[in-house]
């Protein structure tokens, strides 16, 4: 059994309402995304097609474009839904609690 912790990402008002943001943790980079709905949540940082960090794309209801190539994401699951991206984004759970955002990696 692995042990997940929850890591405190950034404050929830950080986040408008369908954008994204930038959270670094150790060695690694997340995606935290808000939704137009103002559901958060949480996926590797980088685009799967090229190391390109997705918190300079588009967020458009549930997907996610990439800044480079245009590929997109669906948000919740990660899914790859446009070309040139054909590899799915990890996601992770996400909590809000007094009015900050902590993700389970």
């Amino acid at each position: 059994m692995s042990l997940r912790e929850w890591i405190e990402a950034c404050s929830a008002d950080e986040v408008e309402m369908e954008d994204v943001i930038r959270f670094d943790h150790g060695d690694r980079t997340f995606a935290i995304y808000r939704t137009e709905k103002g559901d958060y949540y949480a996926s590797d940082g980088y685009c799967t097609h090229e190391k390109v960090h997705l918190s300079g794309g588009l967020v458009m209801g549930n997907l996610i474009e990439c800044p480079k190539h245009n590929g997109r994401f669906d948000i919740p699951t990660g899914a790859a839904k446009r070309a040139p991206v054909c590899v799915d984004l990890i996601t992770y759970p996400v909590k809000v609690e007094a009015g900050k955002v902590f993700i389970q990696i």
